[in-house]
């Protein structure tokens, strides 16, 4: 399959433990086994006794019983266990989905800046890739009339992150709906990656609560601090569609690992928990991205947060990648560079990693390139008059 380089992965996988200051991830902080058992008050012999015993032949086919209640119990009463894949990670989840119903024939509408799996899988199995871009103008804006002109009878799939990513951007219940209304005029599906679901103080609403051909992608990677149990999930209500899912992922993976599925299963079963730990986590380093872009008048977010990342526009004549290579070199800060999610003059920052003073300490780093820019930029104009 001729598919399109994964631009985010091939820029942090490599940088990832060469910066002093790494603002890259978009995971809240991950915390060890020990760490899992004492959040979640699990009886850690007990635990451990249940892992010792744990046959390592294959596992459950189509998911653990008791991860697939936990995963359903993560919903408004929309969802039940029959409902939910266990798959390997918010990528294979993303991945199948793609698979099972993109080709050549159809069309898919895609929400930009967005995770690149949406556009760039369908366009690789033949589909056309239609996009809107909600950063194109002065300000980020969803504009949901120009996502409805780009809807017709060819449309397969409407895809969303939700919240976003990279820009953390939160859909309103009313959004869902109406997108929800144009997918469901043409028969089309609405893929919403809802990985960074669950850090609002309130009930956040999923697709699959919304519309009845909504699929929702997820893990345990982001919001639940557990990223190495490469544990996702795949929700629909459309069981018509389910064999088709299982056939991608039986060409995947054909099952889960039961220990990882363990984990995971206990992790979601106590899922307030995580989300209690880790709203604070973000909502502390949102407020000091916030308190430092005060004082970057040439900055602008893109929009409110509901994620452990933000969405940032500069105003200097510098491309993205040079832009957040420049940074890395001078001052061991790393972001994601624009151009991971086909946007120029940006980066997204993560702030989950739980070190708000860290975090500073980095800003202040970051604020000393951005100095340095504006200097060289006042000398360049002298040197093109002699």
């Amino acid at each position: 399959m001729d598919i399109a380089r994964f631009e985010l992965e091939f820029w942090l996988n490599p940088l990832d433990d060469k910066a002093e200051y790494n603002f890259g991830s978009s995971c809240c902080k991950p915390v060890t086994v020990g760490e899992m058992l004492e959040l979640t008050g699990t009886d850690r012999e007990e635990f451990f006794r249940e892992v010792e015993g744990m046959s390592l032949h294959y596992g459950y086919f189509d998911g653990m019983p008791r991860l697939k209640a936990a995963i359903a119990a993560l919903y408004d009463g929309s969802v039940t266990p029959d409902m939910v894949i266990s798959v390997h990670g918010g990528t294979g989840a993303n991945s199948i989905v793609c698979q099972a119903l993109c080709g050549p024939g159809m069309n898919v509408v895609c929400v930009l800046p967005s995770y690149q799996q949406h556009y760039s899988i369908p366009a690789a199995l033949g589909a056309e890739v239609r996009t809107y871009n909600c950063g194109e103008g002065e300000e980020y804006r969803v504009d949901l009339e120009k996502i409805r002109a780009m809807v017709d009878a060819d449309t397969k799939m409407i895809c969303l992150t939700n919240p976003g990513n990279p820009t953390g951007y939160r859909f309103s219940k009313e959004e869902l709906e109406e997108i929800a209304e144009m997918a469901r005029g043409a028969g089309a599906y609405v893929l919403c990656d809802e990985i960074y679901r669950g850090l609002s103080a309130e009930y956040m609403p999923s697709i699959c609560d919304i519309y009845e051909k909504g699929i929702v992608t997820s893990s345990t990677s982001k919001v639940f601090s557990s990223a190495g149990t490469r544990v996702g999930w795949i929700v629909t209500r459309d069981l018509s569609i389910k064999e088709a899912l299982m056939n991608c992922r039986s060409y995947n993976s054909i099952c889960e690992g039961p220990l990882n599925e363990l984990i995971a299963a206990i992790i979601l079963e106590h899922k307030d928990v995580f989300y209690e730990r880790n709203r604070k986590i973000a909502d502390e380093g949102r407020a000091a991205l916030r308190e430092w872009l005060r004082t970057q008048p040439r900055l602008r977010l893109a929009c409110d947060s509901a994620g452990p990342t933000s969405y940032v526009y500069y105003d200097y004549d510098v491309p993205a990648q040079k832009f957040a290579e420049d940074l890395l070199a001078s001052k061991g800060v790393l972001v994601c560079q624009g151009g991971c999610f086909q946007q120029e003059k940006s980066f997204r920052i993560g702030y989950g990693f739980g070190d708000v003073e860290y975090f500073k300490a980095g800003l202040a780093r970051f604020g000393e390139y951005l100095k340095e820019l504006e200097a060289r930029e006042k000398k360049e104009p002298d040197r093109g008059s002699r």
